[in-house]
């Protein structure tokens, strides 16, 4: 009977959905669209742990602005990031696919890396950059990864 019990207490605790802290880490990865290679591509990681959002939000109402303070834009910059170097999608004759399948595997060891210290990739998003006039030939092609632990 006693033993019922407990088990009957311990599912009961289970069921109330008890409340875990979580953590969220964006990392981005920035791929070059510039031919010849010219251009950099980087895995981005904030390194910065304690960086308050609040503080750099500023809020308008009926047309008044108040805000945490004044913090000049130099003050949104961390010193703290990893930064992997990744190789550029175009070599001097075009697409290069070994670039490509390169910068995959690196991208891959990152995931992997993360995963093996607990983050779980929640989702991804990606974009590209680029003006496309007139003998356009720049641009970026970047994605994020929201990863998150509990």
């Amino acid at each position: 009977m006693m033993k019922k019990g407990i088990l009957i207490l311990l599912m009961a605790l289970g069921a109330t959905g008890v409340s875990v802290a979580q953590e969220y880490k964006v990392v981005t990865i920035v791929e070059s669209i510039i031919p010849a290679g010219i251009g950099r591509s980087r895995i981005i990681e904030s390194k910065e742990p304690n960086v308050n959002a609040a503080s750099f939000t500023t809020e308008r109402t009926n047309g008044k602005k108040s805000s945490q303070g004044d913090v000049d834009r130099s003050d949104l910059k961390v010193d703290n990031f990893a930064e992997t170097k990744l190789l550029n999608f175009f070599s001097i004759v075009g697409i290069n696919f070994q670039n490509i399948a390169s910068n995959d595997a690196v991208i891959s060891s990152k995931i992997n890396n993360l995963v093996k210290e607990g983050w779980e990739l929640k989702f991804a998003v990606s974009g590209v950059e680029s003006d496309a006039g007139e003998k356009d030939g720049n641009g970026i092609y970047i994605t994020r990864l929201f990863f998150y632990k509990k």
